[in-house]
């Protein structure tokens, strides 16, 4: 088993600035980074940080695109219900338990607790916030349907906008 990376040692404000620096800089300038950490107090071959940042910079490139594909895919297909939030709540629930099963007793219960506890906030916000949709949606179909019927149009076009209304948070 290799040793531990001399970058994965350094105390976390050290590598929240090592981070900091590599963004900053474009992830360029080891030689430069390196005296740095010296400076400090640490000793970091250029190499060692090349390695580090290379892996840094491609996770980070990896969350960016990540990060646009999502809000390309909200503004295409806006998710008014939630449907996109339920099921990804859904699969992290079942991922979750395939590790808890897997696992056993070597993963972190605390932690998974907390996880599945926080989802269970996040599913009870979410069927709130949808029950708050559905009751604004008939609120408005109500007041269409009252306007309708002033205005002189039929029952069948009525209980069409009706459906038109009700079909987006149903």
């Amino acid at each position: 088993m290799p040793p531990r990376s001399k970058v994965a040692q350094l105390p976390a404000e050290v590598k929240a600035w090592l981070d900091q620096f590599l963004v900053e800089s474009n992830f360029s300038g080891y030689e430069a980074l390196s005296a740095a950490l010296a400076e400090r107090g640490y000793s970091i071959g250029k190499s060692a940080l090349h390695t580090y940042g290379s892996a840094f910079e491609e996770k980070l490139s990896a969350l960016k695109m990540s990060s646009e594909q999502a809000r390309a895919v909200v503004q295409a297909a806006p998710d008014d219900e939630g449907a996109v939030n339920e099921a990804l709540m859904r699969l992290v629930q079942e991922h979750l338990f395939k590790l808890l099963m897997a696992e056993g007793g070597k993963l972190d219960l605390p932690k998974v607790a907390k996880a599945v506890a926080e989802l269970g906030r996040a599913s009870v916000v979410q069927a709130k916030w949808k029950a708050e949709v559905r009751a604004r949606a008939e609120q408005a179909a109500s007041q269409v349907e009252k306007i309708a019927k002033k205005g002189g149009l039929n029952a069948e076009t009525v209980a069409e906008i009706r459906r038109e209304i009700l079909g987006v948070a149903s």
